[in-house]
């Protein structure tokens, strides 16, 4: 399979742990990079549901090691959580789970911060899962923050942890929020701790030898391209870099080891939170995209904002990625729509423009130039080959890997393992 970068091309909530799970099939090792548990990936194996926020969706492959990357910034508590669960549903996770020791941690405070700075930016909130997840970045970049490895050490830990607890009470009073208690925080992160530590190790040590091994190793980015921090529609994007090159500094292996990137996009568009989107369908077409396709968060349970495909922003994502093959999702939730649309391009004002503007505000006046396509309107969830497929919905994904500049190598018709078309031609 060689060492691939699976990402998201628009705003996430693409899809992305359908396909992780298809591809970690034929992976030796999965790694996450990035993000937090304000991630879902949501995997059905058979009649079976799954809901992972921080562990890999490889696990759910017996014998895959799954990495937990330093680019994570891991909730321990949510972590144990995701454990004990797979283990009640008889997935095995012992020695196939690994953690790495200089992943950033999630604090109870961070999750306070984050709760009550959204709240207290009213109508000018960013949509954030109010995980903590932002707050914890900012204590990494600004270098107060906690890592995995200092919960194996108690007295350090607990000294430093005393120093954090008194200066965010401090903040937390200051703008309304509850404060918390040292010696409850220290006892509950001290037993997790106990709990992780089989599972700690140097990640970058252990992701290297598996490259060097010419093992296949699969790299799990969350979140969407238009979500990064650097590259997204910002404020409206998260705190990470879930675009290709985040893997590197997310896991610690050189650009060099990356050999194709996999860039995951629905057969429409949807982001979560707040936000401008050019393609957002306000009516009843984007109501029933929404209780078709089922869109709600899996993390916070929030409805999705739907509206049609957005070539302008995949185009955007194949450039910041540098995107090999794309795996378009959900193709079977237009199954009843009697025309389609995808946008080629933005208008502001009298000038039309090709590129994702950079400048928020910009993008707010962008409206779609569209062109439109005749929908199909019969079933595609029992095919399995491409040529099957409907002439009109090839004509379709014709128009999205012609617009995007993108081969797609994989189409999901369903929510199910089996629900797959696999493209030998590379359309």
């Amino acid at each position: 399979m060689a060492n691939t970068v699976l990402i998201g091309g628009q705003w996430g909530d693409e899809g992305k742990g359908r396909i992780i799970d298809l591809l970690a099939e034929r992976a030796d090792m999965v790694v996450r990079y990035q993000g937090g548990s304000n991630a879902g990936h949501e995997v059905h194996v058979g009649a079976q549901k799954y809901v992972l926020h921080l562990i890999p969706s490889g696990i759910l492959h017996a014998g895959k090691i799954c990495v937990i990357g330093n680019g994570v910034v891991v909730d321990p508590v949510e972590l144990v959580h995701e454990i004990k669960e797979l283990r009640r549903r008889g997935v095995k996770v012992s020695g196939n789970l690994k953690l790495s020791e200089t992943a950033h941690l999630v604090m109870p405070y961070h999750k306070l911060l984050d709760e009550r700075r959204e709240y207290l930016k009213g109508k000018g909130k960013i949509g954030t899962t109010k995980r903590g997840i932002g707050p914890a970045y900012g204590d990494k970049a600004s270098r107060t923050g906690f890592r995995v490895l200092d919960l194996l050490q108690p007295r350090r830990f607990k000294e430093h942890l005393k120093q954090r607890i008194e200066e965010n009470n401090k903040l937390l009073r200051a703008i309304g929020a509850k404060t918390l208690f040292f010696e409850k925080v220290a006892r509950e992160y001290l037993q997790v701790g106990r709990f992780l530590k089989p599972f700690v190790v140097n990640s970058v040590v252990l992701v290297n030898t598996a490259v060097s091994e010419q093992r296949d190793v699969l790299f799990e980015g969350a979140q969407g391209t238009l979500l990064d921090i650097d590259f997204g529609t910002y404020p409206f994007v998260t705190s990470s870099h879930p675009t290709a090159g985040g893997a590197c500094v997310g896991s610690g292996v050189p650009p060099g080891a990356i050999h194709e990137v996999v860039g995951v996009v629905k057969a429409y568009t949807t982001r979560v939170g707040e936000g401008p989107f050019p393609t957002e369908l306000k009516n009843g077409l984007g109501q029933k995209l929404r209780t078709i396709g089922d869109e709600f968060g899996r993390t916070t349970g929030r409805a999705r904002r739907c509206g049609w495909f957005d070539a302008v922003v995949s185009r955007y994502a194949r450039m910041v990625n540098g995107i090999t093959k794309l795996a378009v999702t959900k193709l079977d939730v237009l199954d009843k729509m009697p025309h389609l649309k995808i946008c080629v391009a933005y208008r502001v004002g009298r000038r039309r423009i090709d590129t994702l503007p950079a400048d928020i505000e910009v993008l707010k006046r962008c409206v779609p130039v569209y062109k439109t396509y005749p929908g199909w309107l019969s079933d595609t969830t029992k095919v399995r080959r491409y040529e099957d497929l409907p002439r009109k919905a090839q004509t379709y994904l014709e128009a999205i890997r012609r617009e995007t500049g993108s081969p797609i190598s994989i189409i999901s018709v369903g929510p199910k393992r089996d629900d797959t078309i696999f493209v030998k031609n590379k359309r």
